[in-house]
C-alpha cells in the first residue's frame, strides 16, 4: 500500500545498503524493448556458477535503464553485466541460506506495476499487444523479477544485520574526513504540537455509513464486485488500486478494531459489519485464510469536515494560544502544561507535545526534523519562527490523513553547519554505520567471487569493473 499507516501499525524498514541494482529483465509498457531484444544475435557472455548471462539480457537491461532514465556508469556493456552478476551471487547465497519472502509482498508489488503499465499503455489489450504476450505471462515474469529483487534486499540486510559501531569508530571516521569535505548538516528543529480534531456532524457520519451499506448490498446481491467498488470509491488509495486487497496479515499487523472484524469472517461471499477505526469507516471482505494470517480487501470512507467545523476548531485553539501567551485571570500556563489536557494527538500528548521523527533518515526516532521532513503546512510557519514562539492555529493532515487543527511551539533550532563530533554525533554515527555496511558487503562479495566459478567471454573482459576479481587467471 502506498500509505502503510492507513491500516498497518507502524514498522520501520531501513533501506539496505545496496551495491547492486535490483535488476530484472522485464520491461512493461514499452513495446520497443521487445523489438530490441528480438534483433539481438544471442550468445552467452558471462557464466556465474550454474547461471549464464546472455547478450540479450544486457541489451534488454540497457534499453530498460534508458527508458526509465536510470544512470549507467561508464560503458553499459561493462556496467550492466557486472550488476547482473552481482545479483546472481546474492541470489545464490539467498538460496543457500533459505532466505524466503512473503509472497503477499511480491503479489502486491506486481499488481501495482501491472496497474501502472495498463494505465500507461491505455488498456490491457494494448499492453498485451506491445509485449506480444498475454497478461498472465507478463504477470508471471514480473513475479520472478520482484521475487528476486526482494531476495537480494533481504540477503543484503542479513549480511549487515550485526554491523555495530563504537564511539571510537565514529571518531576515527570523523578524523579521516578532510575538514573541507565534512558533510553539511542541514538546519534542524524540535517542535511541540497541540492538535484538535474538528467535530464531525452525525449527519456526515450517517451519510458515510449509508454509502457503505449500499456497497454491501451491491456486493451481496451480485450487482458489483467488492474489488470494483474498492477501486472506484475507497479512500485508502494505496490499496484501492489493488481492489482493496491488503495481502496476508496477522492480527498484530492491523489496528485492533479492523483486525477483530477481519478475522471474524469465514465466508468470502460475505461482507463484514461496518467497522470504525482511527482512520475512518470500513467494510471488509475475506479473500483467504492461512493459519493465523488472512488476506482481506476493504473499502475505507472518511467523514468529511466542513469549513465551519474547521473555523470553530481554529478559533478555540487560537483562544488557548492567547491564554498561554498572555495568561488568563492572572494565571499563566505553559504550552507543555496545556498539552495533556487539550491535545488530541495521542502520539505526543504524554510527551509535552514533542514530535518524534518517523521519516526514513538518520534522524529517525529522534525529536529533530529537517524542514522538509515536517508537514508542509507546519514547515512554512516554523521556518519563520523564533525559539519559544507559538504559532497561530492552522489546518493540516495528521499521520492518518485526517484534517486537524494545530498550534506548534518551536522548542529549538540548530542552524545548518559543517558536521562536528560534539554536535552531530548521531548523524556521524549513521554515516559510519553506512560505511561499515558498505565495507562488509564488499568484503563478502570479494570472497564470493573467489568461491564461485566465473567465466567471461574474452570479448567482454576488457572493462574497468567496479569490483575486481571477475577475470580469473587460468
Amino acid at each position: 500500500m502506498k500509505n502503510v499507516k492507513k491500516i498497518f501499525r507502524g514498522l520501520r524498514v531501513t533501506p539496505a545498503m545496496t551495491l547492486v541494482l535490483a535488476i530484472g529483465a522485464l520491461v512493461i509498457g514499452n513495446g520497443s524493448l521487445v523489438t530490441a531484444q528480438k534483433n539481438v544475435i544471442d550468445e552467452v557472455i558471462w557464466v556465474i556458477g550454474d547461471d549464464a548471462i546472455f547478450k540479450s539480457d544486457v541489451e534488454m537491461m540497457r534499453q530498460q535503464m534508458l527508458y526509465e532514465n536510470q544512470r549507467i556508469e561508464g560503458d553499459p556493456y561493462c556496467f550492466i553485466p557486472e550488476q547482473i552478476a552481482i545479483q546472481k551471487l546474492y541470489l545464490h547465497q539467498a538460496k543457500l541460506d533459505s532466505i524466503s519472502i512473503p509472497e503477499s509482498d511480491v503479489f502486491r508489488s506486481v499488481d501495482a506495476k501491472i496497474n501502472n503499465a495498463i494505465t500507461r499503455a491505455g488498456s490491457k489489450e494494448r499492453l498485451e499487444q506491445e509485449m506480444n504476450k498475454p497478461l498472465s505471462a507478463i504477470r508471471e515474469d514480473l513475479r520472478t523479477q520482484e521475487r528476486e529483487r526482494y531476495m537480494v534486499q533481504l540477503m543484503q540486510r542479513d549480511l549487515v544485520k550485526n554491523v555495530k559501531v563504537t564511539p571510537s569508530d565514529v571518531r576515527t571516521f570523523y578524523d579521516r574526513i578532510p575538514k573541507d569535505s565534512l558533510p553539511f548538516i542541514p538546519t534542524s528543529v524540535e517542535v511541540e504540537i497541540i492538535t484538535n480534531e474538528p467535530v464531525i456532524s452525525l449527519a456526515e457520519i450517517d451519510y458515510v455509513k449509508e454509502r457503505l451499506r449500499d456497497y454491501t448490498e451491491q456486493v451481496t446481491s451480485g450487482k458489483r464486485d467488492f474489488s470494483t467498488l474498492a477501486r472506484l470509491y475507497s479512500e485508502d488509495k494505496g490499496s484501492a488500486v489493488q481492489g482493496g486487497e491488503l495481502g496476508f496479515m496477522g492480527k498484530g499487523q492491523l489496528v485492533p478494531e479492523f483486525a477483530a472484524a477481519a478475522f471474524e469472517l469465514n465466508d468470502p461471499k460475505r461482507v463484514s459489519r461496518i467497522v470504525e477505526s482511527e482512520y475512518g469507516y470500513h467494510i471488509i471482505q475475506l479473500i483467504e485464510k492461512r493459519g493465523d494470517r488472512a488476506n482481506v480487501r476493504h473499502i475505507l470512507l472518511k467523514p468529511q469536515v466542513t469549513k465551519e467545523e474547521l473555523v470553530t476548531a481554529m478559533v478555540r485553539l487560537d483562544s488557548i494560544r492567547t491564554d498561554i501567551v498572555e495568561g488568563k485571570d492572572g494565571k499563566t500556563i505553559s504550552f507543555e502544561e496545556a498539552v495533556p489536557y487539550i491535545s488530541q494527538d495521542k502520539d505526543t500528548r504524554m510527551n509535552n507535545g514533542l514530535m518524534v521523527n518517523g521519516n526514513e533518515s538518520e534522524r529517525y526516532g529522534t525529536s529533530h526534523f529537517e524542514m522538509a521532513e515536517l508537514p508542509m503546512e507546519m514547515s512554512v510557519l516554523v521556518d519563520t519562527m523564533k525559539v519559544g514562539d507559538i504559532s497561530h492555529a492552522f489546518t493540516m493532515k495528521n499521520t492518518k490523513q485526517k484534517d486537524v487543527v494545530a498550534i506548534v511551539k518551536l522548542k529549538s533550532r540548530t542552524e545548518g553547519h559543517k558536521a562536528s563530533l560534539s554536535e552531530d554525533y548521531q548523524a556521524l554515527k549513521g554515516l559510519t554505520e553506512d560505511q561499515k555496511r558498505q565495507e562488509t558487503l564488499e568484503k563478502w562479495l570479494a570472497q564470493k567471487q573467489k568461491d564461485t566459478y566465473i567465466r567471461i567471454n574474452e570479448k567482454w573482459q576488457n572493462c574497468d569493473f567496479q569490483f575486481k576479481g571477475w577475470v580469473k587467471s587460468e
